[in-house]
């Protein structure tokens, strides 16, 4: 039985998110799917394949390298005492800002939740298991993109002290959201830290941004529940604004925000970490202008229309 989670895309909020302050992120229809059957040998097998990659990734639990000390956390987290072989495969890129590490986290949570044959977990549970595996690559992540993994739909996420606050937001016309990818990956780890020695050199100039950034949530929040979506646009333009003055942004990025801008995009921002990695443009309802206009100057996207009940269809590859 193969066990499914979702991407995610954070429409405003992140990197703030991680010092406390509130984002919003909604699942999107494209994640991971995992399965799991008995080792041949010993020891427990991790096989991963992307659509990215031409051929697989194997490890084991025993490997010094990032993915088998993630995947031997994940393992201990789930109380697995026998061999295992887990395959996974997503069709997300890696280092991009959907959540990628976050999906195949989750889904292998949830595999391995089948094998042992356990009744079903509560979300949480899969979510605090799941961070086992994110903290190997991402260091201090803020439990964000785990949640959005597996919760999916549209939530107001914050974090204060450890503890994580989660609110479902309620919306009757869905987001129709254009996503490209920069070309350029980007890590987490290093974008969060980067942000935090800002912090300590311009502490003022950086707590005046994330105060920003939780001002734009909040209203955010207010035009997502009015099915304001020209209003939302204006505050994923503002919050990028604030993200470009932390020094996240790059030239390609904002290059892929003009075109969105010029296709009619309601709003563009980077979307994860940045330095790189994915921006997300809220379509005016046809997403393909966008699409295309970013397509015609070398960039690759999908579509993907997002409701508060239901992650709906994407359209066209995925972001490489």
């Amino acid at each position: 039985m193969k066990s499914a989670a979702f991407g995610k895309v954070i429409l405003l909020g992140e990197h703030a998110v991680v010092h406390g302050v509130p984002a919003i992120v909604v699942g999107i229809d494209r994640g991971a799917t995992a399965w799991v059957t008995r080792a041949l040998g010993v020891t427990s097998e991790l096989v991963l394949s992307a659509r990215e990659r031409e051929r697989p990734i194997s490890v084991t639990r025993d490997e010094p390298s990032d993915l088998g000390r993630a995947f031997a956390a994940l393992l201990d987290a789930c109380g697995v005492k026998d061999a295992v072989r887990v395959e996974a495969v997503t069709d997300l890129p890696a280092a991009a800002g959907l959540g990628c590490s976050a999906a195949l986290g989750v889904s292998i949570v949830r595999a391995l939740d089948d094998w042992l044959d356990r009744a079903p977990r509560p979300v949480n549970e899969t979510i605090e298991r799941a961070m086992s595996w994110e903290k190997v690559f991402h260091g201090n992540p803020s439990g964000i993109d785990a949640t959005a993994s597996a919760r999916g739909g549209c939530l107001v996420y914050e974090r204060n002290q450890g503890v994580a606050h989660i609110n479902e937001i309620r919306f009757g016309k869905p987001l129709v959201l254009a996503i490209g990818h920069s070309g350029i990956p980007s890590t987490t780890r290093a974008m969060v830290e980067h942000v935090a020695k800002l912090r300590e050199r311009k502490p003022d100039m950086v707590t005046q941004a994330f105060e920003g950034i939780r001002s734009l949530v909040g209203n955010a929040r207010l035009a997502l529940e009015a099915n304001d979506h020209r209003g939302l646009g204006r505050l994923m333009d503002l919050n990028q604004m604030l993200l470009s003055g932390l020094m996240l942004s790059t030239e390609e990025i904002e290059t892929m925000c003009r075109l969105a801008r010029e296709a009619g995009a309601l709003g563009v921002k980077l979307t994860g970490s940045g330095g790189g990695g994915c921006v997300v443009a809220l379509a005016d309802g046809d997403p393909e202008p966008i699409l295309t206009r970013w397509e015609s100057a070398g960039f690759r996207a999908f579509t993907s229309r997002v409701s508060t009940t239901f992650v709906g269809d994407s359209k066209r590859s995925p972001a490489p």
